[in-house]
């Protein structure tokens, strides 16, 4: 019985990683590059970790710190040769993941929390808002107890531009008033 997909063997899987590879901007994990290349049923996790370090030992990938890699210019050389074998719908799919990927790591770059114990008792939560220049915003709120603190982080993640787009909206909202002094 004939196998469907794009994945046959472990030469398609590697070519499938440095097509990935050569998108992402950053370090990533095996999970993450299992992830980002998994555009095709016929891939497994198992097949992603054998080739990892196959492709470390013939220096198309390289370990850079904590078990994550990076594509070498010879991984990028190799990659930019083959990546014409993979079924377009896969290679669409996977760019598009890389891109979410990458828009994913770059914004957390910008946004920061950090959870502090208070001798009191209850807890700080440092929450900080940067850009490509410097810090824009930080916030320091207190919760009463470790758990809101967490979460109080967790949706300062997800919301921070929008904090920060109030707080600058409600601010300057009256700023017509403040310039007739």
């Amino acid at each position: 019985m004939q196998r469907l997909g794009f994945i046959h063997d472990m030469l398609d899987v590697k070519v499938l990683i440095l097509f990935v590879m050569a998108r992402v901007n950053y370090p990533v994990t095996n999970g993450e590059i299992y992830e980002l290349c998994y555009q095709d049923d016929c891939l497994s996790y198992f097949d992603v970790c054998t080739a990892i370090p196959e492709m470390v030992k013939s220096g198309h990938l390289k370990e850079v710190e904590d078990e994550k890699y990076v594509i070498t210019e010879k991984g990028k050389a190799d990659g930019s040769l083959t990546e014409d074998s993979i079924a377009f719908t896969v290679k669409q799919r996977a760019e598009n993941a890389v891109a979410k990927y990458n828009r994913q790591i770059r914004r957390s770059s910008f946004v920061k929390t950090q959870v502090i114990p208070r001798d009191s008792g209850d807890f700080s939560v440092i929450m900080a808002l940067d850009d490509e220049v410097g810090n824009l915003m930080t916030l320091e709120l207190v919760a009463p107890d470790q758990r809101q603190a967490v979460r109080l982080g967790k949706l300062f993640e997800k919301k921070a531009e929008m904090v920060y787009n109030l707080t600058m909206a409600e601010l300057l909202d009256d700023e017509d008033e403040l310039d007739e002094f």
